[in-house]
């Protein structure tokens, strides 16, 4: 056993909500998680460590989209040794990060009986039961894009084969979209000097399975229903994620259950909030694949 004192316990769970847009969309999770590491440090935030021989900050990542694909919902969770105002924490950590990883909000685990199931490993990743994705087609036009979509939601059943960690699978990525529509768009700058390029836009709700389902297979199986190939990569965000609302057929807040338990405190919880970050949607996710 290492020789010592035990590691501080932790006081307060912070959940964070971050995007990855521009050029940081490339970064690799491990890349991105270093880059957490040394905002932490330099924002000076209290960061619980675990115990052990190597010990390491208690920082867990809950639903990390791929490289190459930017999000403007991404999560994490810090434990700390102090009790820190969230609102501050957000203010510092974000100034102590590179440009392209933004924080958009931090919420603190409440206390009491209710936070306590929170805080159990795996009780938040629960929460996040679907995505919603922004694919944007250079060079297809709406109404190719649009019978593709038609022919995807028709089929009962659409297999796609892809290599995993357990080796090559075959799975249904049919059962998986729970929402699929095709829209038009203008197109981006690097088709812009094609006379007349069309763009096309797609937008989906796909559950979170095993294995996970991700929008390049949802592209695999348009092309195997509808012969549907983009000329050029697909520019891939994803604007949120969390439980499906059964009233909307939408996404619902991850976060709202920690802000039902309680609310960010503090004398200066107002003046350290900062400037407002862009919402989930059209604007940001534009900015998010346009670098």
């Amino acid at each position: 056993m290492p020789e010592g004192p035990a590691p501080a316990p932790v006081i307060q769970r912070l959940r964070v909500r971050y995007a990855k847009r521009g050029r940081l969309r490339f970064t690799s999770h491990r890349d991105i998680s270093r880059a957490v590491e040394r905002a932490v440090r330099r924002a000076g935030i209290p960061v619980a460590f675990s115990a052990g021989f190597t010990p390491h900050p208690k920082i867990s990542y809950a639903g990390a989209a791929a490289t190459g694909v930017a999000s403007e919902a991404e999560y994490l969770e810090i434990g700390l040794i102090e009790t820190r105002d969230p609102a501050r924490v957000r203010a510092d950590l974000d100034a102590a990060l590179p440009s392209g990883l933004d924080i958009v909000d931090v919420v603190p685990v409440g206390a009491g009986r209710a936070a306590d199931a929170q805080a159990r490993p795996g009780a938040f990743a629960d929460r996040l039961q679907a995505s919603e994705w922004r694919i944007r087609l250079d060079g297809v036009s709406h109404d190719d894009a649009a019978a593709a979509v038609a022919a995807f939601l028709d089929a009962r059943d659409i297999e796609v084969e892809r290599l995993t960690k357990k080796g090559r699978r075959r799975f249904d990525v049919r059962a998986a979209v729970h929402a699929l529509e095709a829209h038009a768009s203008m197109p981006d700058r690097r088709a812009a000097e094609a006379a007349d390029a069309p763009c096309a836009i797609l937008r989906m709700v796909v559950r979170h399975s095993t294995p996970a389902v991700r929008p390049d297979d949802i592209l695999t199986g348009l092309r195997q229903v509808a012969d549907l190939a983009p000329p050029s990569p697909p520019l891939v965000t994803r604007l949120a994620q969390g439980p499906l609302d059964a009233a909307t057929g939408g996404l619902a807040d991850p976060l709202d259950p920690d802000r039902e338990i309680g609310l960010p405190s503090g004398d200066d919880a107002e003046t350290a909030r900062g400037p407002v970050r862009p919402q989930p949607g059209e604007a940001a996710s534009a900015d998010a694949v346009s670098a």
